[in-house]
């Protein structure tokens, strides 16, 4: 698995969150990577798109509610960085539904997530994890 123990922020609702979002992305690479007809990777690629639509918004909306909550000082530049995501996600969507379910799209997007999922978890996540440990109002201790 693509998930490692040092990516946790020791939140357990965050860090739930990151695994399921790492299994999530790993299964869609493993999916539109594999053998086989595309046509029948439609399906499975289709239902993890849309998981990924409304559950990023969702563990985004959490993870800020958490910085809020300990009044994290890169709060606004880490919604923004979200909010790009979201973006990103939404319009390679659309742009996929109209292309009639283009593999090649749905190839770079795959990548594309999976390198922003780990570079966000590992880096401008941890940075909360940091402050909130330093200000000693959570973090896992490490």
């Amino acid at each position: 698995m693509l998930w490692k123990d040092k990516y946790e922020l020791g939140v357990s609702q965050i860090d739930a969150q990151h695994k399921e979002l790492f299994r999530r992305v790993e299964s869609f690479m493993q999916t539109s990577r594999s053998a086989g007809n595309w046509e029948e990777k439609v399906p499975k690629l289709n239902e993890t798109l849309e998981f990924m639509k409304t559950y990023v918004v969702e563990h985004f909306r959490d993870e800020e509610e958490y910085q809020k909550s300990i009044c994290y000082p890169g709060y606004e530049a880490h919604k923004q960085i979200h909010t790009g995501m979201v973006n990103y996600v939404l319009e390679v969507s659309k742009q996929y539904e109209d292309s009639n379910f283009n593999e090649q799209l749905m190839q770079q997007f795959g990548g594309k997530l999976l390198a922003w999922l780990i570079n966000h978890v590992a880096a401008e996540d941890q940075r909360i994890a940091d402050y909130a440990i330093k200000k000693g109002v959570g973090g896992n201790g490490r």
